[in-house]
C-alpha cells in the first residue's frame, strides 16, 4: 500500500487516528460546513425568485428555521456520527430521510404562518432552496467522505483492531476489510488460549499475538483501538473473560457474530421493537417487500395474459376437440408457508389417468399424455393457467416450483432445508428452472438454486429470471 512521506510525528498522528482524538471538532466542522452551504443556497435561490438578497424579517426567520430543522433531523438520523464502515448507500438513505422530514416540516410551518396571496412565491423559493441545498450538502458530504476514504486507503487515520479468538466469520471479516482499505480498519492479529487454532493457518495470514491474559498489555503496547470478540457462540465463557479483562480499559469492544455457526438461510441483523435480532431463516417477503412482490406479480400476470390470451383460447378449443373432459386440471400443491392450494394447468392427460397409479413423477418414456397434451407439456404451455393462481395471490410469476403434498412429505425428510423453499410464494418459473434444474433432475441441486433465490431475492432478480425464461424459451429436455 503506497504512502506519502511524512515526518515521524505527522505520520504517527495520522496512522494512530488523530481524527478520532478530535472527533468533536470534526462534528462541529461538519455542522458549520452544512450551515454555510444551506445559507448560501438560501440566498442564491432568494435572488432567483425575488431578484435580491435583502431578506425581510419573515424570510430571515424562514432561513434560520430551515437551518435548525435540517441540522436537527440530520443529527436525529445520526448523520453526524462516525460513518466508518457505513456504506455510501446507507449514508444516502439517512440523508434523504432527514432532508424530506426537514423540508416537510419547514413547508408546513411557513405556509401556515403566511398571509393569503404570498404562499405561492414562498413555496417556490423554499422548493428551489430545497433542491439547491440538497445538491450542495450531498456534494460537500461526498467530497469529505471520499477524501477521508482516500486518506484511509493510503494508510492514514487507521483504527487498529485485534481479534480475541478466531472463527470462520473472523476470516471472512478479515478478507472483507483487506478488500476495502477505505474503511481505515487494520486487523493486526489475534489472541487465543487454544494450543491448536480453530482455523487452519492457511486460511488466514493473521499473526498470533499471545494468550488472553496478555490482552491488556497487548492493547497498550500495540496502541489498539478496538477488540473484536471472535469466539463462536459456544465460546460464551471465553467472551466474558475478554470483557472482564478489559474492564479497566477504554478500548472499544465489539462482538463479531458468528453467522457461520448456523446452517442459515439468512445471515443478517434486524431490529424488532428496539431489540436486535440475528436472522437465521426469515422470508424476504415481509413488510414493503410483500407489497412490491404483489404489485410485480399483478403487472407481469396481466401483461402475459394480454400477450398469450389468444393462444390460451386456441389451446382451450384444441383440448375440447381432442379429448373429453374439462379444460383445466386442478392439482393440490404446497405453497407459501406450507399451505396447500389448487394449482391450475391445461389438462394434458385423459381424465382419471392417475386413478391406478396415484401420484408419480413424470419421467422419460412418459406416454400418458394426450396428443395435444404432450405438446403442451414439452413447451410448458400447460402452465399458463397458473396466471390465474397468481392473480388470486396463491402463486407468483417467479419463485420455486411447488410440489404435491405426497412428494413434499417424502422430500422434507431426505433433503436438508427442503421446507425453506416455502418461505416465498411458489412460482410459474424460477431460478432453478432457468438454469436447467426442472423435471426429473437432481433435487438437491434444485433446492440449492431455490434457496439461493430466497437469499438474494429482489424485484430486479425476479425480472432477470423472467427475461431469462423468455430468452431461453419454454421448451426443455426435462419436460415430459
Amino acid at each position: 500500500m503506497s504512502q506519502v512521506d511524512l515526518n515521524p510525528v505527522t505520520r504517527g498522528c495520522f496512522t494512530r487516528g488523530c481524527l478520532k482524538e478530535h472527533a468533536h471538532i470534526i462534528v462541529i466542522l461538519l455542522s458549520v460546513i452544512d450551515l454555510f452551504t444551506l445559507s448560501s443556497a438560501g440566498l442564491i435561490t432568494h435572488y432567483c425568485v425575488f431578484g435580491n438578497v435583502n431578506l425581510n424579517a419573515r424570510h430571515q426567520v424562514t432561513i434560520l428555521l430551515g437551518l435548525l430543522l435540517v441540522v436537527f433531523f440530520l443529527e436525529l438520523a445520526q448523520f453526524y456520527r462516525p460513518w466508518r464502515g457505513r456504506s455510501i448507500l446507507q449514508e444516502l438513505v439517512l440523508f434523504l430521510k432527514a432532508w424530506v422530514a426537514a423540508l416537510v416540516a419547514l413547508t408546513l410551518i411557513t405556509t401556515a404562518s403566511l398571509p393569503d396571496g404570498t404562499a405561492g412565491s414562498n413555496l417556490e423559493w423554499v422548493g428551489l432552496w430545497a433542491i439547491l441545498g440538497f445538491i450542495g450538502l450531498a456534494t460537500t458530504r461526498f467530497v469529505i467522505r471520499y477524501g477521508l476514504a482516500w486518506i484511509r486507503a493510503h494508510g492514514w487515520n487507521q483504527r487498529r483492531v485485534v481479534l480475541a479468538g478466531l472463527s470462520e466469520m473472523a476470516i471472512v471479516t478479515e478478507n472483507q476489510i483487506n478488500k476495502n482499505p477505505w474503511l481505515g480498519l487494520q486487523i493486526i492479529g489475534y489472541l487465543d488460549d487454544r494450543s491448536e487454532p480453530r482455523i487452519s493457518i492457511e486460511k488466514s495470514g493473521l499473526p498470533y499475538l499471545g494468550k488472553i491474559h496478555n490482552l491488556v498489555d497487548i492493547v497498550e503496547q500495540e496502541r489498539v483501538d478496538q477488540v473484536w470478540v471472535a469466539y463462536p457462540f459456544r465460546g460464551e465463557l471465553r467472551s466474558n473473560e475478554v470483557v472482564h479483562a478489559l474492564r479497566h480499559s477504554s478500548v472499544s469492544i465489539r462482538f463479531l457474530i458468528d453467522f457461520y455457526a448456523f446452517n442459515a438461510i439468512n445471515r443478517s441483523l434486524s431490529d424488532v421493537a428496539g431489540i436486535p435480532m440475528l436472522d437465521i431463516a426469515v422470508s424476504p417477503l415481509d413488510g414493503l417487500n410483500s407489497s412490491l412482490k404483489a404489485l410485480e406479480d399483478g403487472v407481469l400476470a396481466c401483461i402475459i395474459l394480454l400477450l398469450f390470451g389468444p393462444l390460451m383460447i386456441a389451446i382451450t378449443i384444441g383440448i375440447k376437440l381432442t379429448s373429453p373432459g374439462p379444460v383445466f386440471y386442478r392439482q393440490e400443491r404446497v405453497g407459501w408457508n406450507g399451505r396447500p392450494f389448487m394449482m391450475l394447468k391445461f389438462r394434458s392427460m385423459p381424465v382419471g389417468a392417475e386413478h391406478g397409479t396415484g401420484p408419480i413423477w413424470a419421467g422419460p418414456g412418459e406416454n400418458r399424455a394426450t396428443r395435444i397434451g404432450a405438446f403442451l407439456r414439452k413447451t410448458s404451455l400447460d402452465e399458463l393457467p397458473q396466471l390465474i393462481n397468481v392473480l388470486k395471490g396463491e402463486m407468483s410469476v417467479v419463485g420455486p416450483r411447488p410440489e404435491r403434498p405426497a412428494f413434499v412429505n417424502a422430500f422434507k425428510h431426505q433433503i436438508p432445508n427442503y421446507m425453506k423453499k416455502h418461505m416465498v410464494k411458489a412460482g410459474i418459473t424460477g431460478w432453478a428452472q432457468v438454469n436447467g434444474w426442472r423435471g426429473d433432475t437432481d433435487l438437491n441441486r434444485r433446492i440449492e438454486y431455490d434457496l439461493y433465490y430466497i437469499q438474494h431475492w429482489s424485484v430486479w432478480f425476479d425480472l432477470w429470471i423472467a427475461l431469462q425464461t423468455v430468452i431461453k424459451g419454454f421448451v426443455n429436455k426435462n419436460a415430459y
